[in-house]
């Protein structure tokens, strides 16, 4: 059974809650493993609201520290433990984040009640962050006002669908299954071969979400999220605004357009929009010029990949 894999954005506006809108804030559901990246100021309450079980989640990425980004951490932690949260959890985020936390908690003298692990990101180069059962995490460097990284999230091949028609007709001893499904071939001591192609099914394409948080114009990015399947790209600004956009290393949303049409990804998700605009589907025309396949986040929605 393929586990279902979809991201849910809870929040995709900059700098000021305004129209509807809040802070950055999502969730990656892979099977029963839930993910948060980001956490802007109000994220437990989108939690409640689209009803997600906040308590699932394990580990929380944060890009970088801007307040949009990360102000709404501690209240999320503070909850935790007013519910008597047992379960440990690890945050991913950039150098200060620790400190920034241990002292909100030192001065309201406040002990958690469960085990909280921070782990630093590299804001330089395509780093393995996470390695768990069904995928991977990595990091990436963006290029904003403060160090900052992008996010991968990668499915792992899983064990391989055997041809019981074949096996019916033609049996495999135990070894040779074992290796089969875990995708190897397999060649006994009189040299048979029992082969992948042959007794098994072919795996299902490994399905990738890559989340480009905060950065100006950069087609280096694309290197590290070459071929995804969706990407959730900034697009803080309209063209009219391009000046703006650089001076404050953010993107427009037809920049972020032409970085996913560089990057081959097949479905581009805007983002992160200004306080400056009310109506958005001027900023997504001008993407859809440069790449027909986005749309713009909405909160409470669901993607599934």
């Amino acid at each position: 059974m393929i586990p279902e894999f979809e991201v849910t954005i809870l929040g995709n506006t900059s700098s000021i809650p305004v129209h509807g809108r809040n802070h950055t804030s999502q969730v990656i559901r892979y099977g029963q493993e839930l993910l948060l990246l980001d956490c802007g100021e109000g994220t437990q309450i989108q939690l409640r609201k689209y009803k997600v079980k906040s308590s699932r989640i394990t580990h929380i990425f944060i890009s970088h520290l801007h307040g949009d980004h990360y102000l709404g951490l501690v209240g999320l932690l503070s909850s935790y433990n007013l519910a008597k949260r047992s379960k440990p959890l690890t945050i991913f985020g950039p150098q200060g984040l620790d400190e920034i936390i241990i002292t909100n908690f030192r001065w309201s003298n406040t002990k958690l009640g469960y085990p909280l692990t921070f782990i630093k990101t590299d804001p330089s180069g395509f780093n393995l962050v996470l390695n768990l059962p069904g995928i991977d995490v990595f990091s990436f460097p963006m290029k904003h006002r403060l160090p900052t990284t992008g996010f991968l999230i990668k499915e792992k091949p899983g064990y391989r669908s055997l041809i019981k028609e074949k096996l019916r007709a033609s049996p495999a001893p135990l070894e040779a299954i074992q290796s089969l499904r875990k995708g190897e071939n397999y060649k006994d001591s009189s040299g048979k071969t029992y082969s992948l192609e042959e007794y098994t099914y072919p795996l299902p394409p490994m399905r990738t979400y890559a989340f480009c948080s905060d950065t100006i114009f950069d087609p280096e990015l694309a290197q590290y999220i070459s071929g995804v399947d969706l990407l959730y790209h900034e697009s803080t600004f309209m063209d009219s605004d391009e000046k703006r956009a650089a001076d404050t290393f953010h993107s427009t949303s037809s920049q972020a357009a032409k970085i996913a049409n560089m990057s081959g990804v097949k479905k581009l998700l805007l983002g992160h929009f200004s306080s400056r605009y009310v109506h958005l589907e001027p900023m997504l025309a001008e993407a859809q010029v440069f790449f027909p396949e986005t749309i713009l986040s909405e909160e409470g929605q669901t993607y599934a990949l």
